[in-house]
């Protein structure tokens, strides 16, 4: 295989595609990072990723795949430098075909160790979450904006956080204080949290996600559009639910012109994750560790897919058990429902496993529990954001595992 470099803006480029409109240059030392270009339909990939595994750069398409790795056809180039960057996390690649690229390349800038972060919503999870956020955040963040429709709601929130220190005054705790609607996107990371309805404990509907999807999706293509008319180069993160299809509709919404098109010039796929597989691992792990059936999931379980039906939990990686794993999917599934029936909405985990918990992972370049774009599709996996942009987790998932995320993803593609 021959490999082209090329040099633009400072930055080299290496790539196996004839004929790139770019400036060429010589093979660059071998401390210098290195970015591959490809090119695939840029409405249903990310403009940019973290390679986990070289076989993703031959990959025809973005799919759950890269998940696991070996089920792509071909090897990925043959480059002892391009494994040497995979392993340490450095090589990123980048679709030449998406009209954003350049910007991509850059689109997470900001390399400040503590983060501005605004909030939308402050009702039972923004509120949970915002509490968590200021006793442990003050690591990462700098400051918390909130936002809700409801100025009295805002204002309360503003002087309960407001009074909340420890009794030395040190450390300092993020300061929280009220944003204008029209001035949400001026932070690093935007939390969407709105929800116009949640279906009342007893009221007798099966699927309380999808329900709220409905009222939901209009809400957060709302904001998507204003995140695209303000330039917004930070992260947009979903937790209102259901929170995959959301995070897709916000991608889509975000990405259409005035004539209803999509044109890419919105948020980027890769700007975009859904919160909500957080609280399912540690679901899964608190029934791991009252039922000695479950126990393997604690050092080799992983969490796939959405926050609801389509959730798949595994009892192990390296020594899968189908129908143990059956069993403990459907038991997480149904944890939140014990809430309920004790007349209770089950919000205090979510916000805090699924969102703090989360968010300070992510924020920190850890492992951590989110809803990311693969293929157009955002699927619950690990991944973290790596020296070269996201990186999702590469396992060998064995074929009944596999067999279970094709129908999750393809469950998922057809709500939107």
């Amino acid at each position: 295989m021959d490999l082209e470099y090329y040099c633009l803006d400072g930055l080299y480029f290496v790539s196996d595609l004839p004929g790139l409109p770019l400036p060429t240059a010589e093979k660059p030392g071998p401390t210098v990072p290195l970015r591959w270009l490809f090119d695939r339909e840029p409405s249903a990939c990310r403009a940019t990723f973290c390679v986990s595994d070289l076989r993703q750069l031959s990959a025809v398409r973005e799919d759950i795949r890269f998940l696991s790795p070996n089920r792509i056809a071909g090897s990925g180039p043959s480059s002892p430098r391009l494994q040497k960057e995979v392993a340490a996390q450095t090589l990123q690649a980048v679709n030449i075909r998406h009209p954003r690229w350049r910007d991509a390349l850059r689109y997470l800038d900001n390399h400040a160790d503590q983060k501005r972060v605004n909030l939308l919503a402050v009702g039972d999870v923004g509120g949970t979450l915002l509490t968590a956020l200021k006793l442990m955040g003050s690591e990462v963040i700098s400051s918390i904006g909130i936002c809700d429709l409801n100025e009295k709601n805002t204002a309360r929130w503003v002087a309960e956080m407001g009074q909340i220190s420890w009794p030395d005054n040190s450390p300092a705790l993020p300061v929280v204080e009220a944003v204008a609607p029209e001035n949400l996107f001026d932070c690093d990371i935007v939390i969407f949290a709105a929800t116009k309805s949640i279906p009342a404990v007893g009221s007798g509907v099966a699927d309380v996600r999808m329900a709220q999807f409905e009222a939901n999706h209009p809400i957060v293509e709302h904001y998507a559009r204003l995140a695209r008319s303000s330039g917004f180069r930070g992260l947009f993160l979903v937790m209102s639910d259901p929170v995959d299809p959301l995070c897709r509709a916000a991608y889509l919404a975000s990405n259409r012109g005035s004539d209803g098109e999509w044109d890419g010039q919105g948020l980027l796929p890769e700007q975009i994750q859904g919160l909500g597989l957080g609280v399912m691992n540690a679901r899964a792990a608190d029934l791991a560790r009252r039922e000695d059936r479950f126990s393997s999931f604690l050092q080799e379980g992983r969490c796939f897919g959405p926050h609801g039906k389509g959730l798949i939990v595994t009892n192990s990686i390296d020594h899968y058990d189908d129908a143990l794993s059956l069993a403990l999917t459907q038991e997480v599934l149904e944890a939140n429902l014990r809430i309920r029936e004790l007349g209770y909405k089950p919000y205090v985990a979510p916000a805090i496993s699924s969102g703090a918990m989360q968010l300070f992972l992510l924020m920190r370049g850890q492992w951590h529990y989110g809803s990311v774009c693969l293929g157009g599709v955002w699927m619950g996996c690990r991944n973290r954001f790596a020296a070269a942009g996201l990186e999702t987790e590469a396992l060998h998932l064995p074929d009944a595992l596999f067999a279970r995320l094709v129908q999750t993803e393809t469950a998922l593609r057809s709500i939107l």
